[in-house]
């Protein structure tokens, strides 16, 4: 593990721990499965952006077939043998 310091305020580290008194466990530990939380979160926003521009981006093109709905893997494997 690497060790770093950070500055809390004193209402933050009273609610820490108060918070790990409660859990049975430690500031340290509460911490760490904050950053943990705030990473996850910040993924799934990162997912939820390519899903948004996925959805604005459909419809947007034309390939002139009127069939691709019912066609596309067809589409694909010749797209992929060229």
């Amino acid at each position: 593990m690497i060790q770093t310091q950070v500055q809390l305020t004193e209402e933050q580290a009273r609610a820490l721990s108060d918070l790990a008194r409660v859990r049975q466990s430690s500031v340290a530990v509460l911490i760490r499965q904050g950053i943990d939380q705030l990473i996850q979160q910040a993924a799934r926003a990162d997912e939820s952006e390519l899903e948004q521009r996925a959805i604005a981006a459909a419809g947007r093109f034309h390939s002139g077939q009127s069939n691709v709905s019912m066609e596309h893997d067809q589409y694909l494997v010749e797209a992929y043998q060229a």
